[in-house]
């Protein structure tokens, strides 16, 4: 169960946190969210698929690890297999949230009950200095979550694009595996490539103007790797 609170020098002066990637410190998980400005880096590594958020009455995009919960075809012996790990996972146990007051402050906050959690001396690395101030390791947490948290905000007006536009097919993928077994994923989708090539002038300029046309291709281009999450799977079941 997380237990979030908010992040400061007085509560969390000897805090470390353990950046080692492991089942163990909770990567094992089939997915996470992503955000469109970063679709480039993460397309290149991961398939990224499209999901209705109920709770948010709007679509959220993902990068995929794996085909079934608590899945992650990227953890290896030695580590996370991939140059680039996602804003969502790779700021982990810190996260984004409101000052305690309920206001639209942002402020860090962290999961006092994640396993990365380190304290007193020994492994890991340092949250707060012997003065108090954020180590080079916070700040770049904290540049990360900044852009995750205004990024997830203004992807709203992406998905609401691809709704205008009617740019959203459900995906259902069924993959049978060297072995002879079978893997769906079902509840996702993806860019319906036919109508984005029929779009007109118009409507391609409106989404270039608003920045969404990148996204789109690079989401697009970001099936491919769908291909080598499989080859993954099927690697890890020959070798048990």
């Amino acid at each position: 169960m997380s237990d979030h609170a908010i992040l400061t020098a007085e509560d969390h002066r000897d805090l470390r946190i353990r950046t080692e990637r492991s089942p163990a410190y909770g990567d094992a998980v089939m997915a996470c969210i992503t955000v469109p400005s970063e679709f480039r880096r993460v397309q290149s590594h991961y398939p990224i698929l499209f999901q209705l958020d109920a709770t948010r009455d709007n679509f959220i995009a993902l990068a995929m690890f794996g085909f079934e919960a608590g899945e992650n075809l990227f953890l290896t012996d030695t580590g996370w297999d991939a140059r680039y790990r996602p804003l969502a996972i790779d700021s982990q146990p810190f996260l984004v949230g409101r000052g305690p007051d309920g206001s639209d402050v942002r402020q860090v906050h962290i999961d006092m009950a994640s396993p990365r959690i380190v304290t007193g001396a020994g492994e890991g690395m340092r949250v707060f200095d012997d003065t108090g101030r954020p180590t080079p390791y916070l700040e770049r947490i904290a540049d990360q979550l900044r852009a995750l948290d205004t990024d997830y905000v203004a992807s709203a007006g992406f998905f609401a694009a691809l709704l205008r536009h009617d740019l959203l097919e459900p995906l259902t993928l069924d993959v049978t595996l060297d072995d002879g077994s079978k893997n769906r994923l079902v509840g996702y989708h993806v860019i319906d490539e036919d109508k984005l090539a029929a779009l007109d002038a118009a409507a391609i300029a409106d989404l270039h103007e608003a920045g969404h046309l990148m996204p789109i291709f690079m989401a697009l281009a970001s099936l491919g790797a769908i291909g080598d999450l499989v080859a993954r799977k099927n690697r890890r079941n020959a070798h048990g």
